[in-house]
């Protein structure tokens, strides 16, 4: 029962890693065209949120596929933890000079602008380490265990946040289509899918296990 609790809590958290992933998205890319004051404090608010949505999501994903293969899932568990981790923490510390931003005098904060996070540099934990992660969890997820699309899906989600790792650190420049077209498809489209598809399918596991029980 306490396994079946957790799985409808992951699946809630699923959910809404999805949610605040979109609107993430629409901050950054939306209302910061508008508004750049308010969205610099929504979408590291939105972004910190997210991440740590996506640990409990992805440690209902591991009980699910664990018996698939224990090492490899505990694998991209581990994996896919320090990516959600590395964006939350990315997102709190954008969010807190956001709130109190470093003096314009302060000649070690003036020498950092624009120089790549010390916590995820160029988006390496949260595109990178999460892009392989979920390539793990597809794989897994193609041998068996809630759904063979979520595991299509997984491996191009996981392909794309590659992709947007590599052309963050090479590119740059983020109107560039090779960086842009990839960043439009995983934040407004595939990240959502991905999450709330994985939500809706823990929480009908759990459901389904409770009404066996209680047939039972």
């Amino acid at each position: 029962m306490k396994a079946t609790a957790f799985e409808r809590f992951a699946g809630l958290c699923a959910i809404l890693a999805g949610v605040f992933g979109l609107l993430y998205s629409i901050s950054f890319v939306l209302i910061a065209q508008s508004a750049p004051v308010t969205a610099g404090l929504l979408s590291p608010l939105f972004l910190a949120v997210a991440g740590l949505l996506t640990t409990a999501a992805l440690v209902g994903l591991y009980q699910r596929l664990q018996g698939v293969d224990g090492g490899f899932a505990l694998l991209a568990l581990g994996l896919g933890l320090a990516g959600a981790l590395g964006a939350a923490v990315h997102g709190g510390y954008d969010l807190a000079n956001a709130i109190n931003p470093p003096l314009a005098n302060d000649a070690a904060a003036t020498a950092l602008q624009g120089a790549p996070s010390q916590i995820d540099p160029r988006g390496l934990l949260t595109f990178g380490v999460a892009g392989l992660a979920l390539c793990l969890f597809g794989w897994l997820l193609s041998q068996g265990g809630l759904s063979r699309g979520l595991g299509l899906l997984s491996y191009l989600l996981a392909a794309l946040l590659v992709i947007i790792y590599l052309a963050r650190l090479i590119i740059l420049q983020p109107t560039n289509p090779i960086l842009l077209v990839p960043v439009l498809l995983v934040g407004f489209i595939l990240n959502p899918v991905f999450y709330i598809w994985l939500g809706l399918s823990l929480w009908q596991e759990a459901s389904q296990a409770v009404a066996a029980r209680r047939a039972a």
